[in-house]
């Protein structure tokens, strides 16, 4: 039976709303540098960079990758753990480069225009609002109704991924998005990624440690590859803890270490220009002019 089981998880199916969405995405990304790009940007600028290039077919493919056979297939019907892994790259490594794929000029137009879309987007993308609605959808993903819903129904499984992926992207935007007048300083940066690397450790906790199976669709007496449905379980909240929250530990660190570095680069310059200005007869004017007149001794 394990083997019939694996040999079915490796037929081919379609999944046409997937083929869509990535068409779509595409079509609008080279529309957008082949159209809009120019009459945005200044003669002799370019549209885009090298690595926003690279940053988008990374991302894109990444996302095809996801959302389509094998992976989704597996996730939904078979592991749950390759459900945590599918996640993980719809929150955590895929918006992120789609963002530093977006051009500034795309994106003042799609978020600094006055329309009421622009100023709702405006609101959303607000560190406080953007944490409190994915972790929001982060919780309530491994609500045990969700979960055996999403895996029984295919638009409300693709609506629920449509919708962590959305708010991946408002989550991600005060980090990394192309707006830096709409970013955080490192430090708050630093600060809100760990506080998003929070809200997953609950429920990962809660799979890796609760006695039996938490979801009904993922309770089978026939194991895929071999691996228990209790297995399945605790590899899935593994992937949370360990990935997910060292992922963003590791972006923390490397922040932390390029703030320090930059800051002891520009107090070592500092003390250099100090060292190195000579005091001139225009200087020792200057601090008499700001000293001002001297007080007048009393008699």
């Amino acid at each position: 039976m394990t083997s019939l089981l694996a040999a079915s998880a490796w037929d081919y199916e379609f999944h046409p709303e997937v083929w869509l969405l990535v068409a779509a995405i595409i079509g609008l990304g080279v529309y957008s540098v082949r159209n809009i790009g120019p009459l945005a940007v200044p003669a002799g600028e370019p549209v885009t960079t090298v690595n926003q290039k690279r940053f988008f077919i990374v991302g894109v493919a990444m996302l095809w990758l996801a959302a389509d056979w094998p992976m989704h297939d597996i996730a939904e019907e078979h592991l749950y753990f390759v459900h945590m892994l599918q996640h993980l790259l719809i929150s955590f490594i895929i918006p992120p480069l789609l963002l530093l794929a977006m051009p500034a000029w795309l994106a003042r137009l799609v978020i600094l225009d006055d329309g009421t879309p622009q100023r709702i987007l405006r609101v959303l993308t607000k560190p406080i609002v953007a944490g409190t609605v994915f972790n929001a959808l982060q919780i309530l993903t491994h609500w045990g109704a969700v979960v055996n819903l999403s895996s029984d129904n295919g638009p409300f499984h693709y609506a629920i991924h449509l919708l962590v992926f959305a708010s991946a992207l408002l989550m991600w935007f005060p980090v990394v998005g192309p707006l830096k007048e709409l970013q955080m300083g490192e430090p708050g940066k630093m600060l809100y990624l760990f506080l998003m690397s929070i809200v997953p450790t609950v429920p990962a906790g809660w799979l890796t440690f609760a006695e039996g199976v938490v979801y009904e669709a993922y309770e089978t007496d026939d194991a895929l590859w071999g691996i228990s449905p209790v297995d399945d379980q605790q590899a899935a909240g593994a992937v949370m803890k360990v990935i997910g929250g060292f992922y963003l530990w590791t972006i923390i660190a490397v922040r932390f270490f390029r703030l320090a570095a930059n800051n002891a680069r520009a107090e070592e310059q500092a003390r250099r220009d100090r060292h190195n200005r000579r005091l001139t007869f225009d200087d020792v004017e200057q601090r008499f002019a700001d000293a001002g007149e001297p007080p007048v001794e009393p008699r």
